[in-house]
């Protein structure tokens, strides 16, 4: 009988945890159906971020705006994040109140809409949600898209100040490295850039002139957090997904890719799905791989200007 009601506690907690966590995901996480049926909410107010910056004129979710990521969402003469001000400039001609509720989507499964929500996160501002599943998923369901750029009222939202402790620096991934920091690095890129065979995926411009990875951290590659469809995974499935890994929360973790947009997909899972104390290294590769003087780990030996 002991044993019975002890397993009975256990079924109960075990339910609880998850329900949380179903709660925690739907916090951040709205559908393609929520969506298109709040199109003409004048309090939601959708934000197209996506790689390919030109899909916007091609078509997008009627009443979106357009962010391009390289303009409004960095500094445009510094390696930065955008400033408060010009961040808080571009969000008021987009129309967002303080009451507004956003929703980020874009191409290529929501990278640069997830690095949109982690830059919305650094300057606090509330009710900011991802579409699960991005255009990838509105297009296949074959949902309206419009060419119609939209324009809005001057909103008023304000914005206070920044939350730098979900930014990771240089000196916080090198004390990782030397064994400084007890935090875990979480290398979200593909195998092949993780173990040094290539120095950044085919095609890209960013890149550094040593190939592999942070020592001590963890390959996870991002596209493991995602359904066919280009939707989070169930929770649970997250959950397992890193605790295989040695990801399980308990620990701090510091998530980095090329240049911070993929690695801001993982971020998006682990912090906001999940609920863990996470960082994301928006330097990532094309800094530590170019910085002097830092460790680096290379399984492959491939070599800067080698066969």
């Amino acid at each position: 009988m002991a044993f019975s009601r002890l397993l009975l506690k256990i079924q109960a907690v075990g339910l609880l945890l998850a329900t949380s966590l179903s709660a925690l995901a739907s916090d951040f996480l709205v559908t393609t159906d929520w969506v298109e049926k709040n199109l003409n909410n004048p309090k939601v107010r959708l934000i197209e971020v996506s790689v390919n910056t030109g899909l916007y004129e091609r078509g997008h979710i009627p009443g979106a705006v357009n962010f391009p990521w390289h303009t409004e969402f960095v500094d445009t003469v510094r390696r930065d994040i955008v400033s408060l001000e010009r961040f808080q400039q571009a969000l008021r001609k987009a129309g967002v109140n303080q009451d507004t509720t956003i929703v980020l989507y874009g191409d290529n499964n929501n990278w640069f809409a997830a690095w949109g929500a982690w830059i919305f996160d650094v300057y606090q501002v509330k009710n900011v949600k991802l579409l699960d599943g991005g255009r990838k998923k509105w297009e296949a369901e074959s949902r309206p898209l419009s060419p119609l750029a939209s324009t809005y009222s001057a909103g008023n939202i304000s914005l206070s100040k920044a939350n730098y402790s979900l930014r990771a620096r240089l000196p916080d991934v090198l004390a990782v490295a030397e064994k400084k920091n007890n935090a875990v690095l979480v290398d979200i890129r593909s195998p092949d850039e993780y173990n040094g065979k290539v120095f950044a995926p085919a095609g890209v411009d960013e890149l550094s002139v040593r190939a592999g990875h942070i020592p001590s951290a963890v390959n996870i590659p991002w596209s493991k957090a995602v359904a066919a469809d280009g939707t989070f995974k169930p929770v649970a499935e997250l959950k397992q997904l890193y605790a295989e890994a040695g990801i399980d929360g308990t620990k701090p973790i510091i998530v980095y890719c090329r240049i911070g947009e993929r690695s801001s997909h993982t971020w998006f899972a682990l912090k906001k799905l999940l609920g863990y104390n996470v960082k994301n290294y928006d330097g990532s590769w094309t800094e530590y791989g170019n910085a002097v003087g830092v460790p680096i780990t290379n399984l492959a030996g491939t070599v800067w200007g080698g066969k």
